[in-house]
């Protein structure tokens, strides 16, 4: 199906949010729409999905024009949609929420049986691997967002948008979506790939179209260079590879020792942890999600009850200590989960970025908080960080999802630290501002406060750390330079020991050989 937008614009109060966009999406391609965060991107795709309705212009469907009142009207035209907070009840079973709103009935009863066929079939067909049983809150983000695939397919979608589908997912589940975009595009289906990641365009689209501040600013080929789509997307040149002085360290400021975590069926998610990060330095944790990142992090902040060890900065021992008191030790710290552990999605702007300050001067005394001071901090902050919101009165839920990672930042690196813990702190955050948030984070160490960085991206971790630490199944297995060779690394990611890592690749070895990785010498 060959999708067109001619002219349109969408107007939020004196706010343009898309202005007289034109787009072109042949049948059977990935058409790649990039730009910054709060370019505009997922308001137009939302006019498309008939979440909202155009204030100019006219959409057509292989030359038809075509108007839609709801979603249900662009679903039964062949468009679906899978939103980045994914919209599904997390109590039900894939098969549940599969046909949720156009359920299959047999003499006037839910025909559950057909509602699992389809999902079988639709599973199989793309090696999703998904049981239809399966209650949906107990898959991991990666099958969450098959279930919403399946779900667009079920309804014989002829074009599909993904609204930054890989903001949430890990290296290896991003590059099974890739596979499956492919197939998908393969078979006909038109693919609108919505995201601000350089790298993830020029691996898959066949065209992109870059949209800033509500505008089309031009188009390119994925063999464009990097640069090139960058400035295209901020409107500046951008320096994509990160310049830092070699850090001036101090002394051990964050003392770690046998800290572990044992869950009330006995096993250890982290186990015996042994660290110290310097002042002045930044120690990145490097690893595949859900091998004890989350559980290191919440206990080093006093979320983890069952933890057990020893946690010491600055000589003050922090375990057993209340999350409260450790952020008042001078602790910032950005959740890996802004949604759910680092806002308060009702509360404004404002609000949410004095959230860990506001029983302090200036913000508040004792129940009375200072509007005046809040709203200052606030307008400071919105123009530092860029934050693209209509007003500091606005709901945080109402911005995009960068935006709401700025706000988050912006709050752990406005006040004084003793130490930063930042748990993947540009996750859904566009190349500027991804500029921006690490030289913020370098200023921080250069500043003298000891820094720990967890992150997926393993790019990223080279760029920002002065030592990374690599994590497998809960434990350290080494603490390497950040000059350490890329093929260690992933090596070490797949259970290698330093060593065993080190000379594998001496004798050849790259993380791309698989059944390498697959035999993993775990420590």
């Amino acid at each position: 199906m060959k999708l067109e937008l001619q002219g349109i614009t969408k107007v939020f109060g004196t706010f343009v949010a898309n202005d007289s966009i034109d787009l072109v999406v042949s049948p059977g391609e990935i058409h790649s729409l990039l730009g910054e965060n709060g370019a505009g991107k997922s308001t137009l795709m939302n006019v498309l999905y008939g979440l909202y309705r155009p204030d100019g212009g006219q959409i057509l469907l292989d030359d038809r024009p075509v108007r839609f009142s709801g979603p249900g009207d662009a679903m039964r035209a062949g468009i679906g949609m899978v939103h980045q907070h994914f919209m599904l009840v997390p109590p039900f079973t894939v098969a549940e929420n599969v046909v949720l709103g156009h359920e299959p009935t047999s003499g006037g009863l839910l025909d559950l049986g057909a509602a699992r066929r389809a999902v079988r079939e639709i599973s199989e067909r793309f090696g999703f691997d998904l049981d239809p049983d399966a209650v949906v809150e107990d898959l991991p983000v990666g099958a969450q967002q098959r279930v919403e695939i399946i779900k667009a397919l079920s309804r014989r979608a002829e074009v599909l948008v993904l609204d930054e589908p890989t903001a949430v997912l890990t290296p290896q589940e991003t590059d099974e979506l890739m596979g499956i975009m492919r197939q998908l595009r393969d078979e006909g289906t038109s693919i609108v790939f919505i995201t601000h990641k350089l790298r993830e365009v020029k691996a898959v689209a066949d065209r992109i179209t870059v949209i800033r501040r509500g505008k089309v600013v031009g188009t390119a080929e994925p063999t464009a260079d990097q640069t090139e789509l960058a400035s295209l997307m901020v409107g500046r040149a951008v320096e994509l590879s990160l310049v830092k002085e070699p850090a001036r360290t101090g002394d051990v400021a964050l003392e770690v020792r046998g800290l572990g975590v044992t869950d009330e069926d006995g096993s250890a998610p982290l186990d015996g942890i042994d660290l110290e990060v310097r002042e002045g330095e930044i120690l990145g944790i490097a690893g595949v999600q859900g091998n004890g990142q989350t559980e290191l992090t919440e206990a080093l902040l006093g979320l983890q009850k069952n933890a057990h060890g020893s946690v010491r900065l600055h000589g003050t021992e922090l375990v057993g200590r209340t999350t409260r008191q450790i952020l008042d030790e001078g602790v910032g710290f950005v959740p890996e989960d802004r949604t759910h552990d680092a806002l308060v999605p009702d509360f404004t702007v404002a609000e949410n970025l004095i959230l860990d300050q506001h029983r302090r001067a200036p913000f508040g005394t004792g129940l009375a908080l200072h509007p005046a001071a809040i709203r200052a901090r606030a307008t400071a902050d919105v123009a530092e960080y860029d934050v693209r919101t209509g007003s500091i009165d606005d709901h945080v839920s109402t911005l995009s999802g960068g935006n709401q990672q700025k706000v988050v930042m912006a709050r752990a690196l406005g006040r004084e630290l003793s130490l930063l813990i930042a748990s993947q702190p540009t996750r859904g955050v566009d190349v500027g501002s991804i500029e921006f948030l690490h030289r913020r984070l370098i200023a921080e160490r250069d500043r003298g406060t000891p820094v720990i960085i967890v992150s997926t991206e393993l790019d990223e971790v080279i760029q920002l750390s002065d030592r990374i630490a690599v994590m497998y199944r809960g434990a350290i297995l080494g603490i390497v330079p950040a000059d350490e060779d890329r093929d260690v690394l992933g090596l070490m990611m797949a259970g290698y020991t330093v060593e065993a890592a080190r000379e594998a690749v001496a004798a050849g070895a790259r993380t791309t050989d698989t059944q390498l990785v697959d035999e993993g010498e775990i420590a």
